[in-house]
C-alpha cells in the first residue's frame, strides 16, 4: 500500500496495490498487520458501515463526542468529496479541515482517526461508502457540526443545493461544538 500523508499529519489517504488483468481486480482493503506497521495504528475495528446515497446528498459532520470512532473510509460505487475536521483541542491543527476523493475508480481509502468530524458529498449519480470503525455507534454520544461553518470554510465542490437530513441542517457550529481534550 502507499500512504499519501495530508496536511493533517494523523489524517492519511491510502492507495491499496491493485492487482488487475482482463478478468478484474484484486486488492486486500484492508490488512491489519500492514496498517501497524506502516501507519502506527493498532487499533481494532468493531463496526463495518456500508451507506448508499445519491447526488448531492451531504452527510455530516458527524463525531462521537464520547466512544469517538476512527474510520477507514472507501467507496465502492460512484464517488466522494471526503472531509475529515481536527477537534482535538491540544492539537497543532485543532479545527483545521482535509478533504480528498475517494471513488471506486481510484480505489483509495482515508484514515480518520478519533478526535474528527467526518462527512461526505456525494459527487457521482450515487455513492455507496464502506467504513471500518474503532468503536461502536453511540447515539446519545453522536453530534453533528454545521457542514457550512464560516469559520471552517470547508470548500465543498458544490454544484446544487446540498441534500441534508434534519439533524445535519440543525448541526452545531464549530464555535459551539464539544471538542475533545
Amino acid at each position: 500500500m502507499n500512504i499519501i500523508p495530508t496536511e493533517i499529519p494523523d489524517v492519511l489517504i491510502i492507495e491499496p496495490r491493485v492487482f488487475g488483468d482482463d478478468r478484474g481486480f484484486f486488492f486486500e482493503s484492508y490488512h491489519h498487520r500492514a496498517f501497524v506497521e506502516k501507519i502506527g495504528v493498532d487499533l481494532a475495528f468493531v463496526q463495518d458501515n456500508h451507506s448508499r446515497s445519491g447526488q448531492n446528498v451531504l452527510r455530516g459532520l458527524h463525531y462521537q463526542i464520547q466512544q469517538p470512532q476512527g474510520k477507514l473510509v472507501r467507496t465502492v460505487v460512484g464517488s466522494i468529496f471526503d472531509v475529515a475536521v481536527d477537534l482535538r483541542k491540544s492539537s497543532p491543527t485543532f479545527g483545521q479541515w482535509v478533504s480528498c476523493v475517494l471513488s471506486a475508480e481510484n480505489k483509495r481509502q482515508l484514515w480518520v482517526p478519533p478526535g474528527f468530524a467526518h462527512g461526505f458529498l456525494v459527487l457521482s449519480e450515487a455513492a455507496e461508502v464502506l467504513y471500518k470503525a474503532t468503536d461502536y455507534y453511540a447515539p446519545q454520544h453522536e453530534r453533528s457540526l454545521r457542514w457550512n461553518d464560516r469559520d471552517l470554510a470547508i470548500a465543498w465542490p458544490l454544484e446544487a443545493e446540498p441534500i441534508l437530513s434534519g439533524k445535519d441542517q440543525a448541526g452545531s457550529p464549530f464555535a459551539d461544538c464539544e471538542v475533545y481534550a
